[in-house]
């Protein structure tokens, strides 16, 4: 494809600083408002000033190379991609996963605007780099690597991909209930919810949950658990792990299985005996869920499609 026809989409985030006049209507309001609390305003500044800039100057690099979309990350669950875009990301961690979340295999760049502020995992480029790269990527000579999505499919048809977590549970800080199963293990169990985590996202909230275990019992963990601890697992990986978070044992629930991997040929199943509160999110987007109440059966296991980040 020629640079007049290639479609490049850029995914962008509103910046602090935005997000503070959208709540307070004007720059001084917002300033007023973060002084007052005795924060430091022009740490909002500097931060949406450097995004600026990275986003002039990846706009122009990407114009070069073909017609340019820009889209907000608000829009992304209603965006239809075409199949031949490729996407650039400018911003955050957080916002690469986001993205790969509702495409089908299409490239994706992250780009850092602010590398003396973000780490970016996820984020390999700099806004300078992408005149010598853009050729290489529509050339399909550079390095894709591929990340394994969890996916969630209800009963009713409904689906949800993640390309960090699942949450499956309560919608506010009740205990959820629901049947478990894995393979030929099953139980009810009440807790406070259950995450079931990609390679990706096995070093962020995955993590947690097993350090703030160890940290209870005060003893070491298995080999197996220490290294997820450590160093989580593969983003290519071909299975998930799912983790129960403070399960209750009572007369009529259960805490044996609180812990698994789930495969290609061994989903996990859940029921939900929630009379109107439970839901399944992914990637800690909360305004996008699906209800999950009583009767309605999840399964969850690997997608079908894969993220693709260009190294």
């Amino acid at each position: 494809m020629d640079a007049l026809n290639q479609r490049i989409v850029l995914v962008v985030r509103q910046s602090r600083l935005e997000d503070l006049v959208a709540r307070f209507n004007t720059v001084e309001q917002a300033r007023f408002y973060v002084e007052h609390l005795g924060a430091d305003f022009g740490d909002y500044e500097t931060e949406h000033r450097n995004y600026q800039s990275a986003l002039r100057l990846t706009e122009a690099a990407l114009g070069r190379f073909g017609r340019v979309h820009r889209l907000d990350r608000r829009f992304l669950p209603n965006y239809l991609f075409a199949p031949d875009a490729l996407v650039a990301v400018l911003g955050q961690d957080g916002l690469v996963a986001n993205t790969l979340k509702y495409l089908s295999g299409q490239p994706v760049l992250g780009v850092n605007p602010d590398p003396a502020r973000w780490d970016g995992v996820l984020l390999p480029f700099k806004p300078g780099d992408l005149n010598a790269l853009l050729p290489e990527v529509l050339a399909e000579k550079r390095r894709i690597r591929q990340v394994t999505m969890a996916r969630v499919r209800l009963s009713d048809g409904q689906e949800l991909h993640a390309v960090n977590d699942l949450f499956i549970g309560p919608r506010s800080h009740v205990s959820a209930r629901y049947e478990i199963q894995l393979g030929e293990l099953r139980e009810t169990q009440s807790s406070s919810g259950v995450i079931v985590s990609t390679g990706l996202g096995s070093t962020g909230w995955f993590r947690s949950l097993i350090t703030g275990a160890a940290g209870i019992v005060h003893g070491p963990l298995e080999p197996a658990l220490d290294g997820l601890r450590a160093r989580g697992f593969p983003w290519e990986a071909d299975y998930l792990h799912f983790t129960v978070r403070e399960p209750f044992p009572s007369r009529t629930t259960g805490t044996e299985l609180v812990f698994g991997t789930i495969t290609p040929g061994q989903p996990l199943r859940m029921v939900s005996q929630m009379a109107g509160f439970g839901v399944i999110f992914s990637d800690g987007i909360e305004a996008d869920f699906l209800e999950f109440n009583s009767g309605m059966e999840a399964v969850i296991d690997t997608a079908d499609r894969h993220g693709r980040l260009v190294l």
